[in-house]
């Protein structure tokens, strides 16, 4: 039979297995994939179904405590699975890229970016030093990086998290690859961000014939991008059809619950009383990092019991404020007021009383939880700080947590957060701020890392514990249908500033804030022609501007 030209991977019968409670076990149970040169095929499926593990398969590599145990992944003619390391190194990062989900715990802190970014380039022979440096900066230019001229030679921790996802998405396309696997590379960004990503990635495949993996569990980005989609699940293949006939058709009841998703809305409740006093006020609070000024202004309140969503784009100072509201970051002006007292500043001189009552849950999963800690020792550790718990007293809560949040405690207690899939890391982080008994819980994109069905989950399980606890909640997220599903307030961030905010039926309702409709309009919808058409309804030119202009 001739051989199809234009076929640039072939996984055949793909199993790996994984070591756990001194055993091996199979995790992924015989996948086929076949991905042509031009090609975009989305994986998708919740978490722990095997996509990031077939995607790194792909490149020839399995994660630590992993091993091939059948099958061929056949790249250009080379199988991967029997080729020697130094086959396989000449291959990733110049005709194989990564962008990981994860752009925080990627990055080298001790480096540049841009130093980072040309190294692939130069070590591969692509090009000189100089002229990785000048293209670096056309990608930023292109993936709409502010000053793009300037910012490859800031450290990781000096630009926001949606700031590097675009950086590493622009290294990984420096060397132009064959292939390149995404993995969740949206995941971290807010939607006007996201248009600009989804378009530079759409535009590298289709000028270089580049094929790739797309690996989400945002059902509506996959319409955006993939020529095709496999369903995955538990390691094993659901369906797979193309895109179109996906979305309008699927065959099994699986992809069609994952299709029918966020059904929960949290039934609205009704205003506190005029003159409540609120549990945390944020009262005209400026912040700067050294010289950069990053808040100005922001005010708002928290009732107890209630929640409050900050949306707004990367950079727009939501987490700075969280950081203000936790004593990280003091205040250049303003104050920080609970239950009407002032917060001490710096989180340094606020008692152990006070530190309790506000817990944050972090964006980064990855890089919040100690790799070289357990899961029990993780959520422990707030317990043994808070309540003094010791022994059997300190497993029995701990074992609680974890059943709260889904994950058998005989499976997950002894475990490192390194054998963990993204959600299941996101799931340790809400159990290890429960723990502490908080108050206020700030939520910094708790469910971006989630699939959808799990990212519900969470959400009702936050509801439940809100009703039980008369928890407040401070939602940092740039997911409109989160905002939509649990918000009671809302408050919208520009540049460091509150442009509106007001209760969610009157923020959903027009007429809007330029920005808020800019916001609203740019979250993505089930219709693989919906990217398409706001580009050309905006001005593919013009989207970036858009976003700078909508506060003007």
């Amino acid at each position: 039979m001739a051989k199809d030209k234009d076929l640039l991977l072939d996984i055949r019968d793909l199993r790996i297995e994984g070591f756990a409670d001194d055993r091996w076990f199979e995790i992924v149970h015989g996948i086929d994939l076949q991905l042509h040169r031009g090609e975009v095929m989305g994986l998708i499926g919740e978490s722990g179904a095997g996509k990031s593990t077939i995607g790194l398969a792909a490149m020839g590599f399995t994660r630590d405590g992993c091993r091939f145990a059948g099958g061929e992944v056949e790249f250009d003619g080379m199988d991967l699975t029997s080729a020697s390391e130094a086959e396989k190194r000449a291959l990733r990062g110049s005709r194989i890229a990564y962008v990981a989900q994860s752009a925080a715990a990627s990055f080298n802190p001790a480096h540049k970016l841009i130093d980072q970014h040309a190294e692939a380039p130069v070590l591969h022979g692509l090009m000189s030093r100089r002229e990785s440096e000048a293209d670096a900066i056309e990608l930023y230019r292109r993936l709409r990086l502010p000053n793009p001229d300037e910012i490859g030679f800031r450290y990781p921790h000096q630009v926001s998290g949606g700031q590097l996802q675009r950086a590493m998405t622009a290294m990984a396309m420096s060397c132009r690859p064959d292939l390149i696997i995404f993995d969740e590379p949206t995941t971290a960004l807010d939607v006007t961000t996201q248009i600009e990503v989804l378009a530079a990635i759409r535009d590298i495949v289709d000028q270089f014939n580049t094929a790739a993996l797309y690996i989400t569990h945002d059902l509506a980005v996959v319409a955006q991008m993939a020529d095709r989609i496999k369903v995955l699940l538990r390691g094993d293949e659901v369906e797979e059809a193309p895109t179109r006939e996906m979305l309008s058709d699927p065959k099994q009841d699986y992809t069609k619950s994952l299709w029918a998703v966020r059904s929960f809305k949290r039934e609205q409740k009704p205003r506190p009383p005029e003159g409540t006093t609120p549990l945390l006020s944020v009262r005209n609070v400026s912040a700067a990092y050294g010289d950069t000024r990053v808040l100005d202004g922001v005010s708002f309140d928290i009732h107890r019991g209630r929640t409050v969503a900050v949306v707004g784009e990367s950079g727009s100072g939501k987490s700075t404020t969280a950081r203000c509201i936790t004593g990280l970051l003091p205040p250049l002006e303003g104050e920080i007021l609970w239950d009407g007292t002032p917060l001490p500043p710096r989180y340094q001189d606020r008692s152990k009383e006070q530190l309790r009552q506000v817990q944050m849950i972090y964006q980064m999963a990855d890089t919040a939880l100690n790799p070289k800690k357990t899961i029990g020792q993780i959520i422990g550790r707030p317990l043994r700080f808070y309540q003094g718990l010791r022994g059997a007293a300190l497993k029995k809560q701990v074992d609680g947590l974890l059943d709260q949040i889904e994950m058998s405690p005989s499976k997950f207690y002894h475990r490192l957060p390194s054998e963990l899939s993204g959600g299941q890391k996101q799931r340790v982080g809400i159990a290890r701020a429960l723990a502490a008994g908080p108050e206020l819980i700030i939520c910094d994109e708790v469910t971006s890392a989630l699939d959808q069905l799990v990212a519900e989950g969470i959400l009702r399980l936050l509801d439940t514990l809100q009703k039980e606890l008369d928890l407040a909640f401070m939602f940092i997220t740039h997911d409109l249908a989160t905002v939509r599903a649990i918000a009671d307030e809302v408050v919208v961030m520009k540049e460091g500033e509150v442009v509106e905010s007001g209760p969610k039926d009157q923020m959903f309702r027009p007429p809007h804030h330029p920005y808020t409709d800019l916001l609203l309009s740019s979250v993505p919808e089930m219709d693989p022609d919906w990217l398409s058409n706001l580009l050309e309804e905006r001005g593919r030119d013009n989207i970036g501007e858009a976003a700078g202009s909508a506060g003007a």
